[in-house]
Parts: structure tokens; C-alpha cells; sequence
């Protein structure tokens, strides 16, 4: 019988599971697929402590890689045997207003998500100016796409703007991704040029508080958006799109794909609290 982690219930990494769990069937339109590997995502986090609810008991995890070992009626697009990777709609990722020549802010640098998309950035001409907390996330920043990173660790929030701000020559930046949350949220709004946008797409640091919409007012006229997956990739040719975009990337090796660390699947547990107290850089893997 096959094993998974399961929740029964919300709070910290103890209320993983490993467990037996039904062998599943491939129903019409539907794919069974063996897993070769798990990517661990703070969304897993978000689910596991309630902060993005699901029906309970659920099967953590959000994206991952493997072999089609079943395919059901009326599925037409894979067959037995085909490699593929996927993502479920409660990701967070983002596409945003800016061009070649342009300078964005991104936070958290140097972990999975951000080591990709400043790369990807960097492949479109777009100048990116990166935050990581401590010397080792920094290099790392540096390497993998950005023009400038901001050790967010050894500066008070007001510092993080005046740096901002000198490296665009006063003017602040039109698109901020701030996966942080919490702690970066005001910091990343007082980055932002006149009618500048913020995509806030996670909460590493915890979840943004209520915010007063005036404070997206006056001479600013500033723009807040909180992305989703699902949003964009919401139809077949959405997904196929995107899809081919991102292998196209790396594939040409304009991205390379950092695997910081890998785990034991029934480890999940000691992933949570290494992704949790900050221990990760680049993607980490689980391995069935």
C-alpha cells in the first residue's frame, strides 16, 4: 500500500503524518502518476498551519515530478510511460508590468522561487535589485541573476529604502515581489515609484496585517495585487503556455534550477522546520 503525509489537523511540522492511503485510480480524465520527487514549497507551510485552509484530512504537497503509470478515459494529452511535472492552483506566482531596461525589487533572492525568477528577469533585461538575509544567501543572490542584493538581515527597513532609492537614482521601482509578508510589507510599499505595483505572493515572515487603503493613496497612487497559480493558469492553453515558457528557460540554460537540499519523503517534517527557520536555499526536493 502506498504511503503519504497526511494532516489531520492543523499546527506545526508534529502533525505530519506518514501513513497508508489507498491505492489511487485513474478516473475520466485523470492521470495516475508515481512520484520520483516532491518539491517543497512554503505554501505546504500555509496549508499545513491553516493559514490557507483545506478540508481535513488532506495530502500535503502542491507540485512535484514522475512517471504516468495510468491514464483514464478521455485523457489525451499524456500516456503510460510519460515523464511530467505539475503545480496545483494554490501556488502563488506572478507576471507583471515591466520591460527590458526596467528595475524591480525582489525579495527572499535567494530561495527557490527567487534564484528562478531573477534569473528569468535578468534573461529579459531587467534589472533586478535582490534582498537576502546573511552573507551566504547575498553571494548566492548574486549569482543567480540579480544586479544588486540588500543583506535585509544586517539593515533596518529605513536603510533597505535609502539603498533602493540610491540605486534608482531616487526614483524607487515599479514592480516589488515580496513573497516575505509580514515583515517586508512596509518596507516593500515605500520602494515603489508613483503608481509602482506590489505583488505580494506569500508570507514567510507571517501574514500581512489589515492595511489602510489610504496608505496606497496620494501623490503615490500605488498598486497592490496578490497573485495566485490558479488565476493564470486557469485554461488549457493558459497552462500550455506557461508551461512551455518555463522549460524553454531552462532548457536553454538561461535558468538554472539550484537543489539546495533533498529529504526523505517521510522526513517532510525536518523540511517544514529547516524551510521554516530560514536553513534552505535555492528549491528543496522530497524523494519518495
Amino acid at each position: 500500500m502506498p504511503k503519504a503525509m497526511v494532516v489531520h489537523d492543523v499546527g506545526g511540522p508534529e502533525k505530519l503524518s506518514w501513513e497508508d492511503v489507498p491505492t489511487p485510480n485513474a478516473g475520466p480524465g485523470e492521470a495516475c502518476v508515481r512520484q520520483t520527487a516532491i518539491g517543497l514549497n512554503f505554501v505546504d507551510v500555509y496549508n499545513r498551519t491553516g493559514v490557507y485552509k483545506l478540508p481535513l484530512p488532506f495530502v500535503v504537497g502542491q507540485e512535484g515530478a514522475g512517471v504516468v503509470e495510468a491514464v483514464g478515459p478521455g485523457v489525451a494529452e499524456v500516456a503510460t510511460g510519460d515523464r511530467v511535472a505539475y503545480a496545483s492552483v494554490h501556488g502563488a506566482y506572478a507576471d507583471a508590468r515591466v520591460a527590458a531596461g526596467d528595475t524591480v525589487l525582489f525579495h527572499a533572492a535567494a530561495g527557490g522561487v527567487g534564484s528562478i525568477a531573477c534569473q528569468w528577469a535578468r534573461h529579459l533585461g531587467i534589472r533586478v535589485i535582490g534582498t537576502a538575509g546573511g552573507p551566504e544567501k547575498v553571494k548566492l543572490a548574486l549569482e543567480r541573476g540579480c544586479a544588486h542584493v540588500i543583506d535585509y538581515d544586517a539593515c533596518a527597513p529605513a536603510e533597505v529604502v535609502a539603498r533602493v532609492k540610491e540605486l534608482t537614482e531616487g526614483k524607487g521601482v515599479p514592480v516589488v515581489f515580496d513573497s516575505v509578508g509580514k515583515r517586508t510589507f512596509s518596507t516593500s510599499l515605500d520602494c515603489l515609484a508613483p503608481r509602482g505595483m506590489l505583488v505580494s505572493f506569500g508570507n514567510a515572515s507571517g501574514v500581512v496585517p489589515p492595511i489602510d487603503l489610504l496608505a496606497l493613496g496620494g501623490a503615490r497612487s500605488l498598486y497592490l495585487t496578490r497573485p495566485t497559480l490558479g488565476a493564470y493558469i486557469a485554461t488549457r492553453a493558459e497552462l500550455a503556455d506557461a508551461s512551455r515558457a518555463l522549460f524553454e528557460v531552462v532548457g536553454g540554460g538561461a535558468v538554472k534550477v539550484d537543489i539546495g537540499r533533498t529529504y526523505a519523503l517521510r522526513d517532510a517534517a525536518t523540511a517544514h522546520r529547516d524551510l521554516e527557520a530560514r536553513r534552505t536555499t535555492g528549491s528543496t526536493v522530497l524523494l519518495p
